[in-house]
C-alpha cells in the first residue's frame, strides 16, 4: 500500500483495504524500524553452516549461550524458522559388518552391563570396526577407540581390510596416546581381532582390562555404535565416496570436527575435548 500513496490518497487505500488508519502507520514504522535480531540471525545462519547442517536450534542456543547473547531457545527455534534452516540427516541402509567368527580366542567377561555412567576421561575405552561401501565396488573399514565420559575418539584407522594389519595399527596409536598412570577398561564386542592373544596382551601390557558384549549384542557397546551411526548420517552417507583415499580425507576431517567443535547438549554444550579438558583440570 505505502507504494500506492504516490498515486492515491491515503484516505481512498484505507477505505478500499478496510484497514485503520492506526494500523497502516504501525506496520509502517515496524517495517522502517531496524532488526534487533540482525546480529543474532547472522550468527545462526554461521553456526548452521559451520555445523554442516546438521544442528537444530537446541545445538544453535547453546552456541549462542557461549557467544553471549540473552536469547531464549524458543526465539532460536523461530528465527531458524524464518531463515529457511532445517537439519537434514542422511540416512541409509547398508550391510553391517560382522566380525564374530566363532570362539577363535579369549573372550572376556562383560565388565560394564550397559552401565555407560563414566564421568572421568580415561577410565572407560570402547572400539569397533564398521565398514562402508565405495563407488570402485571396494570397502573401506574403520577401526576407533572411543572415551566413554567425553565421547572424544582417540583412535581411528582406516583400511582396505579389515585385518591384523589394521589392529596392530588401531593398538599402536592408542599406546601412543594412552596414560601409562592410569587403569581402564577397553570394551569390544567378540570380533575375532578382540579374542586374538595379540591384541589380549597389548591391553594387558598397556595396564588395561579386556572386556567384551555378549554375543551378538550390539547394545552392549552402545557408545561407539552410536558414534560410527553419527560419522555415517552426519558425513559419510552425504559423499559420493570413490575409493579409500577419498574414505579416509573425510574421516579423518569429521574425527577432527568431531572431537574439536561438535557440542553435545548432554555434555552441556562442551566438545569432546572441552569435556576432557575440563574434567581433568
Amino acid at each position: 500500500m505505502d507504494t500506492l500513496r504516490s498515486q492515491y490518497p491515503l484516505k481512498a487505500l484505507l477505505e478500499a483495504t478496510h484497514l485503520p488508519r492506526a494500523t497502516f502507520y504501525d506496520r509502517l514504522h515496524r517495517n522502517h524500524k531496524p532488526d534487533k535480531y540482525a546480529d543474532l540471525k547472522a550468527f545462526i545462519s554461521k553456526s548452521f553452516r559451520d555445523s554442516h547442517e546438521i544442528y537444530g536450534y537446541r545445538r544453535i542456543y547453546k552456541l549462542a549461550q557461549k557467544a553471549h547473547y540473552k536469547v531464549s531457545p524458543n526465539t532460536v527455534l523461530r528465527l531458524m524458522g524464518m531463515l529457511g534452516l532445517a537439519v537434514t540427516i542422511y540416512s541409509r541402509h547398508t550391510s553391517g559388518y560382522h566380525s564374530y567368527k566363532g570362539h577363535v580366542g579369549t573372550v572376556n567377561d562383560n565388565l560394564l552391563h550397559q552401565q555407560f555412567n563414566a564421568t572421568k576421561p580415561n577410565t572407560v575405552f570402547h572400539t569397533d570396526v564398521t565398514q562402508v561401501k565405495l563407488l570402485n565396488h571396494s570397502w573401506g573399514y574403520i577401526s576407533a577407540i572411543i572415551d566413554e565420559a567425553s565421547r572424544e575418539v582417540i583412535t581411528v584407522i582406516v583400511s582396505s581390510h579389515a585385518d591384523k594389519a589394521q589392529l596392530r595399527l588401531t593398538i599402536d596409536d592408542f599406546a601412543l596416546k594412552y596414560p601409562s598412570d592410569t587403569m581402564a577398561i577397553m570394551h569390544s564386542d567378540q570380533g575375532w581381532q578382540y579374542q586374538m592373544m595379540e591384541y589380549q596382551t597389548a591391553m594387558w601390557e598397556l595396564g588395561v582390562v579386556p572386556s567384551m558384549s555378549r554375543k551378538g549384542n550390539c547394545h552392549d557397546n552402545a557408545p561407539i555404535e552410536s558414534f560410527f551411526s553419527l560419522m555415517k548420517r552426519e558425513c559419510l552417507y552425504r559423499h559420493v565416496i570413490h575409493d579409500l583415499d577419498e574414505l579416509k580425507e573425510l574421516v579423518i576431517s569429521y574425527v577432527n570436527w568431531y572431537n574439536t567443535e561438535r557440542i553435545s547438549l548432554n555434555k552441556n554444550g562442551l566438545t569432546p575435548v572441552e569435556y576432557r579438558e575440563q574434567a581433568t583440570a
